[in-house]
């Protein structure tokens, strides 16, 4: 009995040691996968997102302030409070609630906030929506959408439509909304990383505590300086329009090439120090890529900093004299191509409208000019005179333009403000050079703007890059091009 009792002790003592042994194993483990993890994540260490390291779900806002929004629910949604709904729908403001009904008018359910929520292989297509909103390829399309619908009533009784889809599937839609998705592999590869990118940087922010609103105005008797970024967006992540990235849901990906390019490069971004790089793009540079501050607020970002869109440097422009010589050229960069079959494979449809995007000319009679600027201003300035540029980005953008006529004279910036006051919709860029043409009396007849470049310049130059891709780089090495000292690292 006393050897027996002896044995079970030595067999307990043993599967204690045992235990304590894969106990210490686990434990050394588990440290070692943590101090692995912190130092692979280490370079987000300083950034409030990244305690989230899985793949996020988002908010896009695909209209916006409307009275009705009418659509169709192909597949079976989720609505809470009713079950399952399936055809076509309208929604409108009623007594201060959201209605929505079905085909035959029929008040389904109303609220201020009806979520309908998406079951397997559903879409939901919605009629109506504006893309390229205020620029000249401005148009209604209906669009289809995965994901679940949010219809969100404002204060002004207005509605807001809202598509909640993961991130990766929303940048599936993006690449394909903003290029042919016919474009270049690495190309698209490049496009979903910098997308990704931009999107969690603005992610990050949104989440930081106290963090100020984007976007300023600047109002003096003399000035108006007004610049532009996300600060509209309180009930959604970010806009479906060129305000933030196209996405134009389903609708615009017609090659499995987009969506492997966003496999490819599953929860990659580009990343500066400690942060995610707040990557920006434009449509065409026209050569030189320009400086953020610029086109935003008054501040220095290393990696948005002005560059040749060549593999040889071109000089930065410093006056009027440079800025002429420019516009005027036609230097032999990335974006300067007139490739018919090329273009058609890069760009969307609608873009391939605009056929003069690296170097153009738009004129005005004075009294058509006149008219723009009271429109687009609010101000009479009698008489135009003159166009005067104050002040200049290395690419040629203007940031301060004074415009001066018989009744007032006033500073106008930043660069889309100036492009969105001298255009019916808005003009290519803000690179450009005045010339004033009089009559044979001498009173001014008529200005001529000679232009470069499409956007506002500032990180990648998307037909450069497209370009870029067609020449044999990587998407690494286009990513490196425009953005100076980064480098591309896993998130997710």
């Amino acid at each position: 009995m006393q050897r027996s009792r002896s044995l079970v002790d030595a067999l307990l003592c043993g599967l204690y040691d045992y235990v304590a042994l894969s106990l210490k194993i686990q434990s050394t483990v588990v440290k070692n996968l943590i101090d692995y993890k912190e130092n692979l994540l280490a370079p987000f260490s300083c950034n409030p997102l990244t305690h989230t390291f899985t793949e996020p779900s988002i908010t896009v806002g695909i209209m916006d302030h409307r009275q009705k929004v009418a659509g169709c629910f192909e597949g079976y949604y989720g609505v809470e409070g009713i079950g399952q709904f399936s055809g076509n729908f309208t929604a409108r403001d009623k007594n201060g609630a959201i209605v929505l009904s079905d085909a035959n008018g029929t008040e389904i359910i109303h609220g201020l906030k009806i979520r309908c929520t998406a079951q397997p292989d559903s879409l939901f297509h919605i009629s109506e929506v504006t893309i390229g909103i205020d620029f000249h390829w401005e148009r209604k399309e209906e669009q289809v959408f995965q994901g679940n619908l949010i219809l969100e009533l404002r204060k002004d009784g207005m509605i807001a439509v809202i598509n909640e889809i993961n991130l990766e599937d929303y940048l599936k839609s993006v690449i394909s909304s903003e290029m042919n998705s016919r474009a270049p592999r690495e190309f698209l590869k490049a496009h979903a990383i910098l997308s990704r990118s931009w999107l969690m940087a603005a992610l990050n922010r949104k989440k930081v505590p106290h963090q100020p609103r984007e976007g300023a105005t600047k109002i003096t008797e003399h000035e108006i300086v007004r610049w532009y970024d996300r600060e509209d967006h309180d009930l959604y992540d970010v806009c479906a329009d060129d305000h933030c990235q196209r996405y134009q849901g389903i609708t615009k990906i017609i090659s499995k090439e987009a969506i492997d390019a966003v496999r490819q490069t599953h929860g990659q971004v580009i990343t500066s120090g400690e942060t995610i790089c707040d990557a920006r793009y434009s449509k065409a540079c026209g050569g030189l890529t320009e400086n953020y501050g610029t086109a935003w607020d008054d501040k220095e970002v290393h990696y948005l900093t002005s560059i040749s869109d060549s593999s040889v440097p071109h000089r930065a422009i410093r006056s009027e004299e440079e800025a002429e010589h420019w516009i005027s050229s036609r230097p032999v960069v990335y974006c300067n191509t007139n490739d018919t079959d090329f273009l058609e494979n890069v760009l969307r449809d609608f873009d391939r409208e605009t056929r003069d995007f690296f170097r153009w000319k738009i004129e005005y009679a004075r009294e058509e000019l006149e008219m723009i600027l009271q429109k687009k201003s609010g101000f009479d300035f009698g008489t135009l005179q003159n166009i005067v540029p104050l002040h200049r980005g290395p690419s040629g953008r203007i940031s301060r333009l004074k415009i001066v006529g018989s009744k007032k004279s006033i500073i106008v910036g930043k660069e889309l403000e100036i492009r969105r006051w001298l255009s019916r919709s808005h003009l290519y860029s803000s690179a450009f050079v005045v010339k004033v043409h009089r009559d044979k009396l001498g009173e001014i007849d008529r200005f001529v703007l000679y232009g470069s470049g499409w956007g506002h310049g500032v990180g990648l130059c998307q037909i450069g890059a497209a370009v870029m891709a067609s020449k044999g780089f990587t998407a690494g090495e286009i990513l490196n091009h425009y953005f100076p000292g980064t480098e591309i690292q896993r998130l997710y």
